[in-house]
């Protein structure tokens, strides 16, 4: 079956893991049949060496409904 690969950005105070999870959970609001995701990058955002937010941009795959 065919898919499509969308890119998502997930964001969290907590960990790159949670950032991840959010940007699936945000995907599976409009995107049926969610098969696969990867994380394509990470980058942190700091306040002086504080890290106040982690993101990843995430690739989420889905099956093309025929």
């Amino acid at each position: 079956m065919p898919q499509k690969v969308i890119e998502v950005v997930g964001v969290s105070k907590e960990s790159f893991a949670k950032a991840a999870e959010n940007a699936v959970a945000e995907a599976a609001k409009t995107v049926r049949g969610l098969k696969w995701a990867r994380v394509a990058e990470l980058e942190m955002e700091l306040e002086g060496k504080k890290i106040t937010q982690y993101r990843t941009t995430t690739k989420i795959y889905f099956d093309i409904e025929q």
